[in-house]
């Protein structure tokens, strides 16, 4: 297995210098996110007046998989861009807590789901020109309830459906959550290589 944190087509490349800082202000600072500015030097030489969202929580996402290749979503309101959005059961984990924590506890908050098995996606840079967001994201299966309890600000709708009809969706444009959207095509992709149990990528791309 190759150990390399670089793409195989990358390794030997000549790269050009790094962004450096020249200095450091903040901006705006709340329990979630700080946005600082920097006198910056570019790759090339050049001097830019830089500015960065640097969040104070891991993105973190799971897709939870039932024996007979449905998903559960959920539903509910996002202030940002004023719509409502179906996705996977997501949250945020502080930077001083291990993520996978925080997604069981999301995923029994949102969904009222825990998982007997769970196998790691995705890790992805969320935004990387302006954020320094990093989202994680999971695979899980082996599922039984568990009390749900969303959040203060939450009303949330839970939705079980085919896996397929899932990915017809995304294509559609009707479900948009980056994260949903990567980890269910991650999900199809671990399927079709045999990175998932035979039972269970069956059941997702529907043939059981």
């Amino acid at each position: 297995m190759r150990k390399s944190d670089e793409p195989k087509w990358a390794e030997g490349l000549a790269k050009p210098p790094a962004w450096r800082s020249d200095g450091t202000e903040t901006v705006f600072d709340s329990p979630w996110m700080a946005l600082t500015r920097h006198p910056a030097t570019a790759p090339t030489g050049m001097k830019a007046d830089y500015a960065v969202v640097r969040f104070k929580n891991v993105g973190t996402g799971v897709l939870p998989v039932h024996d007979d290749g449905t998903v559960t979503l959920v539903g509910q309101q996002r202030f940002a861009h004023a719509n409502y959005s179906w996705e996977m059961p997501e949250g945020g984990a502080p930077l001083d807590e291990d993520p996978f924590n925080g997604i069981r506890r999301e995923l029994a908050e949102e969904a009222g789901l825990q998982a007997e098995h769970w196998l790691p996606a995705l890790k992805v840079e969320m935004s990387n020109s302006i954020t320094d967001e990093i989202g994680m994201t999971w695979i899980a299966w082996g599922l039984s309830p568990a009390p749900i309890d969303p959040d203060p600000t939450e009303i949330i709708a839970v939705a079980r459906v085919p896996f397929l009809d899932l990915l017809d969706e995304i294509g559609r444009g009707t479900v948009r959550d980056s994260l949903t959207v990567a980890t269910a095509y991650k999900a199809y992709h671990m399927a079709m290589n045999g990175e998932l149990p035979e039972a269970l990528a069956r059941a997702l791309l529907g043939r059981v």
